[in-house]
């Protein structure tokens, strides 16, 4: 028999609060917002970068071993007032700036051409704009962590940082570290996206060497013959670390001249770099 009690089935009849509602399973294609698409592509190149051992070498290793061993061994006679370090600790500075702005992003990014990453990646919603910009931002992510690391070190080693004393100094810091990693950027992006990835790896490397040893990273100027010095001066490794080491060393003011190169090698870099930058 049927129960007469049972509640009666929904109907049209029945009052919009008793009706159960249906799940909408409609497809809804679309790509993500991109700032939500900027932020994980910016994360995810940061999680590759930090997972890569030659990566890690380059950009955390070295630097952070030739502090402490200029630091603690009178191997190269050095410039300026004051202990060792704090001649060492800007130059090491620009050194982590190149070593992720240029070298590394050159290696990696002329791989991921090669092996058509950047081609797929293209052809994918995120545009390509914000491709170039999650890279930079993984850059700007993993300076950060060796500015950290680095200046933690030199500090144990007893580094007196003059400059951060004023917001003048830490201002000027900040733009020196902003205009080289445009500069090296610029340079590693224009490498990787003309060479073929052996000659981007091979050359790279080559430069990140020459650059260490005559760029006044380690060795001051002041030990080249003057004509040579005078090239040297005009090279953005040079000028940043001359730029931070008048700031953080010698509590200088802003260093207009080393800005000024470092921004007319940004916008060449960068200028040139969009120009000819080949996808595939």
């Amino acid at each position: 028999m049927t129960d007469q009690t049972a509640r009666p089935l929904p109907t049209d009849r029945t009052p919009p609060a008793e009706r159960t509602p249906r799940a909408d399973h409609t497809p809804r294609p679309g790509a993500a917002p991109v700032p939500r698409m900027l932020l994980a592509q910016t994360a995810f190149e940061t999680r590759m970068l930090l997972r890569n051992g030659e990566q890690l070498l380059l950009t955390v290793i070295i630097p952070s071993v030739l502090l402490v061993l200029f630091s603690a061994v009178d191997i190269v006679a050095v410039d300026g007032p004051g202990k060792r370090v704090d001649f060492l600790a800007p130059g090491l500075l620009a050194l982590a700036v190149m070593s992720t702005a240029f070298t590394g992003q050159a290696i990696a990014t002329g791989f991921e051409r090669r092996y058509g990453v950047l081609k797929r990646l293209g052809a994918s919603p995120l545009p390509r704009w914000a491709l170039l910009t999650a890279k930079t931002g993984c850059v700007l992510v993993t300076e950060a962590l060796q500015v950290a690391l680095l200046s933690a070190i030199a500090l144990a080693l007893g580094w007196s940082p003059h400059g951060l004393a004023t917001p003048q100094g830490a201002l000027a810091v900040a733009a020196l570290l902003v205009l080289g990693t445009a500069a090296f950027s610029g340079l590693g992006l224009l490498m990787a996206g003309t060479l073929r990835a052996e000659a981007t790896l091979a050359a790279a490397n080559l430069v990140f060497v020459l650059l260490l040893l005559a760029g006044g990273v380690i060795v001051p100027l002041s030990k080249f013959p003057a004509g040579v010095r005078r090239v040297l001066e005009l090279l953005p490794i040079n000028a940043l670390s001359d730029g931070l080491r008048a700031v953080l060393q010698h509590g200088a003011g802003v260093p207009w001249g080393d800005l000024g190169i470092l921004g007319v090698w940004s916008v060449l870099g960068l200028a040139a770099a969009a120009r000819f930058f080949r996808w595939e």
